[in-house]
């Protein structure tokens, strides 16, 4: 895997429900190196810190392998990297090969496989589509965000090498998938109750699922 785009964001006013929201999805390519620290990268927009940065969602990584097929979609849209709100567009990123817990060096940072990006409105605000969610949902390869186990800076061209494998885990398209599926996997769910690579929150919501 390789950088293609270091991508941010400046706070952006969109309407939703006739009212103002502040969003940080609208990102673009940048020129200069990007920090990534242990809960944002630096100079980025993150409004909603409910949902959006912090220890699990320090930095969101998105394969520029998939902008094809979204392109296809959406011919009309003004294509650049970062279109999915990511702070590092990636060649090489597959969803169906990370697994939750790999941890990865990429240039000067130390970071780890968290959880996958689930869409929401603003998402389909960007697309000029809410349909997008389900189509997001649908297609599968979400991307996947990264904890930052050591700081540092990256920049385009910077290559990915895995330090190492997460055991007895599950891969981030398997995860996504599981999120949304109405049966639920019970065996990739015991697979990752232990996992300290995923919220507490999100790991006691899966628990729930076993009787």
């Amino acid at each position: 895997m390789k950088i293609t785009s270091t991508n941010i964001a400046r706070p952006t006013t969109i309407i939703w429900n006739e009212k103002e929201v502040t969003t940080g999805i609208y990102k673009t390519p940048t020129i200069e190196p990007i920090f990534l620290g242990k809960n944002d990268v630096k100079n980025d927009e993150v409004t909603d810190r409910k949902h959006h940065g912090g220890e699990f969602k320090a930095c969101y990584l998105f394969s520029d392998n998939q902008y094809e097929y979204w392109k296809n979609l959406y011919p009309n849209l003004d294509w650049n990297w970062g279109m999915f709100g990511e702070n590092l567009t990636v060649n090489g990123l597959d969803e169906t090969k990370l697994f939750i817990g790999d941890i990865y060096k990429v240039g000067d940072a130390l970071v780890q496989v968290t959880q996958p990006r689930e869409p929401c409105f603003k998402f389909g605000v960007k697309f000029g589509n809410q349909k997008a969610l389900n189509q997001f949902i649908e297609h599968g390869f979400s991307g996947t965000y990264v904890r930052v186990l050591e700081e540092g800076f990256v920049k385009t061209g910077d290559s990915f090498k895995r330090v190492e494998q997460a055991k007895n885990s599950i891969t981030t398209w398997q995860f996504f998938n599981l999120l949304f599926s109405k049966e639920k996997n019970l065996e990739f769910i015991h697979l990752i109750l232990n996992n300290d690579a995923l919220p507490q929150s999100i790991r006691d919501k899966l628990k729930s699922f076993i009787k």
